[in-house]
This record gives C-alpha cells, structure tokens and sequence, in this order.
C-alpha cells in the first residue's frame, strides 16, 4: 500500500478510534484485513456529519458550502482525479475494492444536507427517509465488506440494524440535538403524549416526556428484532462484530431505562465492564452457519 493511502487509512482508524467508542470496541472482532475498510467508511460518514455539527462558528450557509466542496472533492475523486484529503484516499479506494454502491454515498449526503436545512420531522415516515440517507445505507455499505452468505436476504436486516443504532443515538442524545435546534423525536409521537418541543427545551424529564421516550424505545427494538435476522447472514469471521455492536447498542436503551427514561440529566453509557464482557461473550459465542 503506497504510504499516502495508508496514512488515509490510519486517519480515518484514529477518527473511528476517537469518536465511534462502541464500534470501535466491536470492529477489533473482525479479521485483521476487513478492519481498514470499517474504519474507512466510518471517517467518511463520521467526517461529513462533523462538517454539519461541530462548526458552531460558522452559519448553516457556510456549513453547507463546505459540506457542498468536500462532495465535489468526493466526486472528483470516483472520476479518477487525484484528491488532496486526508480521508478520501481511503474510502476512495474501499468503494473501488469492494465495488460499493455508490446510490448509497449519494444518499447519505443528501441527508447530511437535510441536517442543515431541517429541524424536525412531522411524522416517523419523514425520520424514515432522513435515516434511509444517515442510517440504512450505512448498513448496505457495510454488507460487502463483512461478507453475506445471502447479500439480498442480508440487505434488509443490515438497513433494519442502521435505523435501529440511529433511532437509539436519537433517544439518549435529545438534549445534544436540541443545542443543535433539532428534534429528531416526530412531532406526531410528541402530540401523542402531549409533548411540545418547549417542554423538551425546559429538559425536564416530566411523565410525559417518559412515557414518549418508552414509546420510541419500542420502536427502535421493533429495528432491532428485524436486523437479528440478518446476523447468522454473515461470513462468520464478521458475526462476532457485529453481534457485540448489536447489543452494545441495544443496551443504550436499556440504560435509557435504568435512568427511568430521564434523557436530560446526563448522557447515559454502557458501563465499561457490560462492554467487555459483551464483547468477550460474542466471540466465544461460535459463529452460526446461514
């Protein structure tokens, strides 16, 4: 590997490193050959949304234009022109090895940009199609490099688990979004439970934010009974990773729980310890055969 790619690579592991903590934890299950491409797709994703987020100096205006000139470097580079990135290089080369899809980039960036323009969805079918771009299609992309004995059967499980880690980053991170001026919760589920938005913004955990957070919490297990399937689809060099991201996330939601659904008072985690042990658990657990 010529020393600009690998240092590509190595950038977007320290990124995933730094910031994805649980995924991290659980891609250090996959073979050693599988792992640079994890990482790869994660700095590009991870990247893009640090454009939308972590600027808070800059106007959405301005954010949308970087986000609009590191797509066009993006597409320079599936043309074959040559990229001065520190990222792109990596993910560059991950599609070309792996033949991805590229409908699935073009769809996360619109939802990326979705972030700039929009602050709340009426209904759980409008977070749907933010999360087919943030979420789903990070789960197809995925699919190649772990390997499936059945990829058509395995898509829809791998789109299921991508909704289902992110419906679960929306349920613990509520106060987190709001200082972004987003609600990611439907203002549909909200009015059901009598909920307004400045209700979340006095970050309160009243009995009806509880019980509107035990309502999406549900839901995001209804994602997760659905991605199970698709596990024992995998090569099983990959199922060990996968299942230990599967209940790492999960149990977000069970820590969720244990805080008596209050989202507000603090940023819950799966204690380090549940991580380990479920992460040992996994990969002594054998592999199942498709």
């Amino acid at each position: 590997m010529e020393p600009e790619l690998a240092l590509s690579y190595t950038r977007c592991r320290e990124l995933h490193r730094k910031h994805g903590r649980t995924y991290y934890l659980a891609t250090k299950l996959l073979p050693a050959a599988k792992r640079p491409h994890v990482h790869a797709l994660y700095g590009f994703t991870r990247y893009a949304d640090e454009i939308v987020d972590s600027y808070a100096d800059l106007t959405p205006r301005q954010r949308a234009s970087r986000l609009s000139d590191w797509s066009q470097r993006f597409a320079a580079g599936l043309r074959g022109e040559a990229v001065t990135d520190p990222l792109l290089p990596a993910v560059l080369h991950t599609i070309r090895t792996f033949n991805l899809d590229l409908a699935d980039f073009d769809s996360f960036l619109r939802s990326m940009k979705m972030d700039l323009e929009i602050g709340l969805y009426q209904d759980y079918a409008d977070l749907l199609t933010y999360m087919e771009g943030s979420a789903a299609v990070i789960g197809t992309m995925m699919l190649p490099i772990l390997g499936s004995a059945d990829p058509v059967a395995g898509r829809e499980p791998a789109r299921q688990l991508g909704f289902a880690f992110q419906l679960t980053n929306f349920i613990r991170d509520v106060a987190e979004d709001l200082d972004r001026g987003r609600v990611y919760l439907p203002q549909r589920d909200m009015a059901l439970f009598g909920v307004t938005t400045a209700d979340l913004h006095r970050r309160e955990a009243t009995p009806d934010i509880k019980e509107l957070i035990r309502y999406e919490i549900a839901r995001a297990r209804e994602h997760y009974a659905k991605a199970a399937l698709g596990v024992p689809l995998l090569d099983r060099t990959s199922q060990a990773c996968i299942r230990t991201a599967f209940h790492l996330y999960a149990g977000i939601l069970d820590e969720v729980e244990n805080a008596d659904f209050d989202v507000f008072a603090k940023r819950v985690r799966v204690p380090t310890t549940k991580r380990l042990r479920v992460a040992v658990s996994c990969l002594l657990t054998g592999a199942v055969r498709a």
